[in-house]
Parts: structure tokens; C-alpha cells; sequence
């Protein structure tokens, strides 16, 4: 049986636009995607500045979409990632920490991400504060369900590079001393994970003492890196996903072309190409469509690598077509999507 699919909306620069969401959610929702959780790391009011209730505009919108998700059969959870209480959660961190959760509550939010990821995690005490923190939040949230992202969440080395080294039997400690009801983020053996094998979803659900929440970075393309590709091949390597508790994606940061992979997850099979093109022509069109299936190459194997003049051919081709999807590509192509190192950092 396949598990439960949503969006978690966790990529770092520009996020999308609230008519690009009500967008997605329209085609999502008709496809059986039953949850959106909204955490974009460009929203400082959930990250940088996690301790500030959003602007009231700001929040206004939140709550909107929260109401346009829930008619297309989607619940709504917002992701908070409150930096700085990994290194100390005191009783004034503690306070603020309640009127926040009662703030986004208020937004008419059905559930809460706790988001300790991309964030410094080399303390001793790591999983008791985080455990501690989590069932806080979980007495605030009215009867809500409850995800928390540990710091490590992936086995990919890389994490701890960057942001120090796990302690010792972090996760075995954050498995066991959790509510089993509050969900655990887990994006596989590498940050962004070619497959998932059913061994590797069985030991970390051992390990976590309940099944995982994938958070599935593919297609998302929000690196410095990353962003030179456009991911539009169908997802593969999935097929032991049934035996998680949700399978969340983190989508491309291209709203209309990201439905591409998007709804593959929900074909039945065929070549690349071939999937490709039933998904795009059932969305834009025929001839705009096919003509993404045939560049499927340069667009996501070879991306920004092209040759100039493979560059200007494309620009002439999706010039040509006045649909969301080709400016995407437009947009893409002169470097207006582009993602700095330093953007990253900053968010």
C-alpha cells in the first residue's frame, strides 16, 4: 500500500508565490497528495527570526491557504525551525517558544514540522534537549500531529562536516525518548537519496522506533549547484516507499514544471521520455509538452552546461509558447533562478 504523498515546501531561495501554491494545490489535491507543510527557508519568520509573529499580511495569506488546501482535501502544517535552542532551552527560550507554537496555531495550521535541520548539532545533550523541546510542543498543539527534523538526518556524512559531528547514538537516544506519536523526518542514506532501499527503511525504522517520514529531496534544485538542472525525469528507487508513515517531496523550486516529477510518482511505467511527456502534455498541452520531452537531455542531464548555442535554441523554441512552463524555462535559462552559496548561508 502507497503511503500517504505531500509536499514538504522546504527549499532554500525564492520561495513560490501564493498564486503559484493555490496552483499546485489544485493539481495536487485532484491527484490523491493529501498534506502541504509550508517551510521555506527564505520565510525568516520561521527561521531566522522564528521568535516574530508573521506580519499581518503575511499571516493572512498563511491562514488563506491553509483554507484553499483544506477544499482540495490537503491539510496544512507550517514548519518551524527555531534557531538557536539546541544551545540552550531555558525557561525565557521556553516562553517564547509557547507564544510562537500559539501563534501559528492561531493561523488555523492542522499540524506543526519541528525543523532542527541545516543548524549547528554537535552538543552532548543534543537528543534529551531536542526530545524535551518536542513533547513541549506537542502539549501546545491542541490535539495536532507533531513531525520533528532531527539535526541528523540523513547518514550522509556531509552533515556532519558541515554542521559538526553527531554525537554519539543520537538518533537510537531520539527514537526512544520520543512520544512514539510525534513523526520522524528521514531523507535516507544521503541528503538527497538516489533510492530507498527496503533494508536501509527497515533499520532506520528500527532505529527510530517508528516508521520514517520521508522528506524525499527530488527533485528539488535549490543549491548552487542544483539549481544549474532542471529535475524533470520521473522519480525512481521509490518502490519500498509504501512502508514509511508519509512520503513528503521537496519540490523543484520551478512551481509549474516541478508538477512533472511530481505526478510521476503516480504513472504506471514506460520509458523516461515517455513519462515525461504524458505528464507535461496532460498539463500544458500537447506540442509544449512534447517538446520538454525532447529536450528532456539538455534540461536535466546536461543543464546550464550547454552549449551557447543549444542556449539560444531553446530560448527561440519555448520563446515562442506563452504558458507559465516555457518562461520558467526562459527564466532558468538567464540565470534569473540562479542560487548563490551565499543565499544559502544566509537563510
Amino acid at each position: 500500500m502507497a503511503a500517504p504523498l505531500g509536499i514538504v515546501e522546504g527549499f532554500f531561495g525564492r520561495p513560490y508565490s501564493w498564486a503559484e501554491r493555490a496552483m499546485m494545490a489544485d493539481v495536487l489535491g485532484t491527484r490523491g497528495f493529501t498534506h502541504w507543510t509550508y517551510a521555506p527557508k527564505a520565510d525568516r519568520f520561521l527561521r531566522r527570526n522564528w521568535q516574530q509573529p508573521h506580519p499581518r499580511a503575511e499571516a493572512e495569506a498563511l491562514n488563506a491557504f491553509g483554507g484553499h488546501l483544506r477544499t482540495r482535501g490537503m491539510a496544512f502544517s507550517v514548519g518551524l525551525s527555531p534557531l538557536g535552542l539546541n544551545e540552550g532551552y531555558d525557561a525565557p527560550a521556553r516562553a517564547a517558544l509557547k507564544m510562537r507554537v500559539g501563534q501559528l496555531c492561531e493561523l488555523g495550521i492542522d499540524a506543526l514540522s519541528l525543523l532542527f535541520d541545516d543548524m549547528k548539532g554537535d552538543f552532548p545533550d543534543l537528543a534529551a534537549t531536542q526530545v524535551r523541546i518536542a513533547h513541549d510542543v506537542a502539549g501546545w498543539l491542541g490535539g495536532r500531529a507533531l513531525t520533528l527534523c532531527p539535526s541528523y538526518y540523513s547518514d550522509d556524512p556531509i552533515l556532519d562536516r558541515v554542521f559538526g559531528a553527531r554525537p554519539a547514538g543520537y538518533l537510537e537516544a531520539l527514537g526512544q525518548g520520543l512520544d512514539p506519536a510525534i513523526n520522524i523526518y528521514w531523507t535516507g542514506e544521503k541528503v538527497c537519496s538516489p533510492d530507498y532501499p527496503a533494508p536501509h527503511l527497515a533499520r532506520i525504522t528500527e532505529t527510530l522506533r517508528r516508521l520514517p517520514t520521508l522528506w524525499d529531496n527530488y527533485p528539488v534544485n535549490d543549491g548552487p549547484r542544483m539549481y544549474r538542472h532542471l529535475n524533470l525525469r520521473p522519480f525512481a528507487g521509490r518502490e519500498a516507499c509504501g512502508g514509511v508513515a508519509r512520503h513528503e517531496i521537496n519540490p523543484m523550486t520551478q512551481a509549474y514544471l516541478g508538477l512533472i516529477p511530481l505526478l510521476t510518482l503516480l504513472d504506471s511505467g514506460g520509458g523516461d521520455a515517455e513519462r515525461v511527456e504524458t505528464v507535461a502534455t496532460s498539463l500544458f498541452g500537447d506540442a509544449l509538452g512534447r517538446m520538454i520531452a525532447d529536450d528532456l537531455p539538455l534540461l536535466h542531464d546536461i543543464g546550464l552546461g550547454m552549449a551557447v548555442e543549444e542556449q539560444s535554441h531553446l530560448r527561440a523554441r519555448y520563446g515562442a509558447h506563452n504558458h507559465p512552463a516555457a518562461r520558467e524555462i526562459i527564466d532558468w535559462l538567464d540565470g534569473k533562478t540562479a542560487i548563490s552559496l551565499d543565499e544559502v548561508q544566509t537563510q
